[in-house]
């Protein structure tokens, strides 16, 4: 590696890895660590339940994707495309955050898919889907309860 010329080489000069304590002085062991501080999760688990999500790395990153591909959405009437969005979003982020990584448009095109916005959908279900999904875009509770509602295994193998 090359050196700069106008630093010394000197070795009198390099980092010593010798404490400086006084003689006879020693450093105590470490003493253990418990998680038991309030943002510290027990077990170091995720909790489950409703409305707790998926936590996951960079997963907002499925709201771009899912802005950019709603376009091609198959709404049925009624329906808010950016309720959709924000349902297939947030099923995007749970499989994305299920494999332990950022979402990627398979799991945008999956979670659309899945939901019935790729198109398929019978009118009647459809209809469903639009009442079930209202207010999604507004209302985290909802959008949640949605999401909630995917099985995992279904997702993760579509």
């Amino acid at each position: 590696m090359p050196t700069d010329p106008f630093v010394s080489s000197d070795t009198r000069t390099a980092p010593r890895n010798e404490p400086t304590l006084a003689p006879g002085v020693v450093l105590p062991p470490s003493r253990a660590w418990r998680a038991d501080r309030p943002g510290d999760l027990p077990g170091g688990v995720q909790p489950r339940g409703d409305l707790f999500g998926t936590p996951g790395p960079n997963v907002g990153y499925a709201l771009l994707l899912v802005h950019r591909a709603g376009a091609d959405f198959q709404l049925a009437p009624g329906e808010h495309r950016e309720d959709a969005e924000a349902v297939v979003a947030a099923v995007a982020m749970k499989r994305a955050s299920s494999f332990g990584r950022a979402p990627i448009v398979a799991d945008v095109e999956r979670a659309a898919t899945l939901l019935g916005y790729r198109g398929g959908a019978d009118p009647a279900t459809a209809a469903q889907r639009a009442d079930a999904v209202a207010g999604a875009h507004h209302e985290y509770g909802r959008c949640r309860q949605v999401a909630d509602q995917v099985d995992l295994e279904v997702l993760r193998n579509v």
